[in-house]
């Protein structure tokens, strides 16, 4: 066998031999729309991976990771979740901090925050989105001051994903006064257990919490905790958002696929297929998947390179608005009774969970209108934006 199918092997033998015992109950636990669920049993999950070797399975061995390749990597992601195991709880700090360490930080830093990020011991969410800037992250307001060995940071974070289970937020924060735009933003590395930090769950139409609001008041951080210089932070973010759209995207989309099957399936069952546009969305729903995954494959060139390229908001708009039409799917295969709630106060079965929630796919990491600019100005090549 070649490494990528012994490797391959390794993991599907032991996630078999693992997923079993207190950890049967956890296939299919948690996701999008669904982190509520056994969050501590999936942390428990998470760290007994890290005893055995199993996260941070990219990174190189130097830094606690097995160093495989990319073609490991897809092995790991789609073996994971062709066994149905319980969705990540340490994906941000695994794959978008670790990565962005490894690039742009200190000896120091990776010292500091790489083991236990391996060990599933610290979790990290996101500080990118506010409210008066959205996915157009060059106008955030949130500012941090330098002040002594520290860095004092103000302002508020929204749509921040598992704040209210992280230990730390990593931070893009205007650092010098009078700056626009790019320029002047540091990538900053910010505790959420001090003073000065307020974490407010966001209820969603799911009736869950995973977003929250973040609200910075005068919190500290230390002078050392700042990824690449002063006012380079654009650089390393826009790094980040690139390991965001990284090889596990091709787990997720066994994911996606394991999800039109069903609904493929619920379709022949209560005769929804008999109806030839319902047949129609169904089939453009499978060549759209198939789309999806190819351009996935496509784009490792990319990942093998460092990170994917602006080339990656491609298969952002893919696959969020795929998944979104997905949802809407579900709805007309489930005729009218799909908006009945399941039970009392606002209890949602998948299919319901499925639309509401998938309505953010396209608005989350980046808004379709803002992947779409960045298509047409750094792949494209074509005229910027014009803006006030």
């Amino acid at each position: 066998m070649s490494s990528v199918e012994e490797f391959r092997t390794e993991i599907r033998g032991w996630l078999a031999a693992n997923l079993t015992g207190p950890f049967a109950g956890l296939r299919g636990r948690g996701g999008p729309g669904r982190e509520h669920e056994a969050f501590a049993e999936r942390l428990a999950w998470e760290r007994h991976m890290a005893a055995a070797g199993w996260t941070c399975v990219g990174w190189p061995e130097e830094y606690g990771g097995r160093g495989a390749s990319i073609e490991q990597q897809v092995a790991f992601h789609e073996e994971y979740a062709l066994a149905d195991a319980p969705a990540r709880v340490n994906h941000i700090g695994e794959q978008l901090l670790g990565p962005t360490l490894v690039a742009f930080g200190t000896p120091e830093q990776r010292a500091r925050f790489l083991p236990p990020i391996v060990a599933a011991e610290e979790l990290w969410c996101q500080g990118y989105s506010e409210p008066d800037a959205g996915s157009d992250l060059a106008n955030v307001r949130t500012r941090a001051e330098r002040d002594g060995d520290s860095w004092v940071v103000t302002g508020q974070k929204i749509w921040t994903s598992l704040a209210h289970e992280a230990q730390w937020c990593f931070v893009v924060a205007r650092t010098e006064p009078g700056s626009s735009r790019h320029e002047g933003l540091s990538y900053l590395l910010v505790p959420l257990d001090r003073p000065g930090v307020e974490i407010r769950p966001i209820a969603q139409l799911t009736g869950t919490s995973e977003f929250n609001e973040v609200f910075f008041d005068g919190a500290r951080t230390r002078a050392e905790h700042i990824v690449g210089a002063p006012g380079e932070g654009w650089r390393v973010a826009m790094a980040t958002l690139g390991f965001e759209r990284g090889v596990s995207t091709l787990g997720q989309q066994v994911g996606f696929r394991r999800e039109l099957e069903a609904l493929i399936e619920l379709a022949g069952r209560n005769g929804a297929a008999d109806d030839p546009l319902i047949r129609d969305r169904l089939a453009r729903a499978w060549t759209g998947l198939e789309t999806i995954r190819c351009n996935a494959l496509r784009m490792l060139d990319g990942v093998a390179a460092g990170a994917p390229g602006p080339e990656a908001s491609i298969g952002k708009i893919f696959w969020a608005t795929w998944h979104r039409e997905l949802g809407e799917l579900a709805m007309s295969v489930r005729g009218a009774g799909g908006m009945l709630a399941a039970g009392e106060p606002y209890e949602l079965d998948d299919w319901q969970r499925l639309f509401l929630f998938s309505r953010s796919d396209t608005i989350y990491a980046g808004s379709n209108e803002i992947q779409r600019n960045i298509i047409a100005e750094r792949v494209l090549g074509l005229p910027r934006e014009i803006r006030p």
